[in-house]
């Protein structure tokens, strides 16, 4: 058995089942993944991947825990090499985080620019995706961070931990009603068609479960996952936005008017969380507190050795977080 053939059928079974694709990305020859996968099944005595003629059409239960088992180990290969990295250059690698646009976009560019001018030899790297499929790359080990509001507490194997606290604002044209109310209530913005975030993304869940507690059932006539493309239709009148605070730019956004919406909904909690196992190099902890400041390195190998979600959060209970 070699770690060559662990990586083909890892790959394989990311790349959706296509060999040819994996060939590209790996940069190697179809036949010759092909070849090795086969010589792997021959040597264990099960296949890991059922086939109709010359293409794969399955993964087989036997390869199910095959495949979950040599992403392990790939894993612990990986640690070993940053490991053995991180003693022979300290300042020398790579990072990769999956985030959302909202974070991507307002939360992390200072952080980044500042990080890259510390760490010139380190590669970065930032896929963006729903709250899902981030929690899912680190779950996996495909990303070092994911850093996102919702999803990360469906993955037990991630630790995860809080970075800042953020609310929304109702952002309308300077002419409408809204800019009105003194005080607004959720009962006035309901009166409206609703412009903002895709269910699942960017503390949506926080917001329908506002209007669920007060009986009303808003009308949402368009949803988006980037707070930019809300921005476009709350200016074509489509409807009253809701989007993260953050996103408002009183410079670029000055033809809309924010509106306190604190007392409209709760406060929801951007979190970062990576991989229960994880080697975290000296760069990885100083990117993470140059993003959240009280997330220091003796309190992230604090959560580290704390054994499940309870007793993270637990940690945190009586840290203050800041608010963006």
């Amino acid at each position: 058995m070699k770690l060559q053939q662990l990586r083909y059928i890892w790959e394989v079974a990311h790349h959706d089942l296509n060999v040819s694709a994996t060939a590209q990305s790996l940069y190697t020859s179809q036949p010759g993944i092909s070849k090795q996968i086969r010589l792997l099944e021959d040597e264990l005595g099960v296949e890991v991947f059922s086939r109709s003629g010359k293409h794969l059409t399955r993964i087989t239960p036997a390869g199910e825990k095959i495949i979950e088992t040599a992403g392990e180990i790939l894993r612990k290969v990986e640690s070993i090499k940053q490991v053995a990295q991180e003693f022979s250059d300290e300042k020398k690698g790579s990072l990769s985080i999956a985030t959302t646009h909202t974070q991507a976009r307002y939360a992390l560019p200072a952080v980044i620019n500042k990080f890259i001018a510390q760490y010139p030899d380190v590669a970065l790297h930032m896929h963006q995706g729903t709250p899902i499929q981030i929690a899912e790359m680190a779950a996996d080990g495909s990303v070092d961070f994911a850093i996102a509001t919702e999803a990360l507490e469906l993955f037990n194997d991630l630790v995860m931990m809080p970075c800042y606290r953020w609310n929304r604002c109702i952002l309308v044209p300077r002419d409408h009603p809204l800019t009105q109310v003194s005080q607004l209530t959720l009962q006035d913005v309901a009166r409206f068609p609703l412009v903002t975030y895709i269910f699942g993304f960017t503390g949506r869940s926080k917001l329908d479960e506002a209007f669920m507690n007060e009986g009303l059932s808003p009308r949402v006539v368009f949803t988006a996952a980037d707070a930019d493309v809300i921005k476009t239709y709350v200016r074509l009148n489509l409807g009253v936005g809701i989007v993260a605070k953050m996103a408002y730019d009183p410079k670029l956004d000055s033809d809309l008017v924010p509106l306190n919406a604190d007392h409209l909904f709760e406060p929801s909690v951007t979190k970062i969380g990576f991989r229960r196992g994880t080697f975290l190099r000296g760069f990885m902890y100083d990117f993470i507190e140059q993003f959240a400041p009280h997330l220091s390195k003796d309190i992230i190998q604090d959560a580290i050795a704390r054994h499940n979600k309870i007793e993270i959060e637990e940690l945190f209970s009586n840290i203050q977080l800041p608010t963006h």
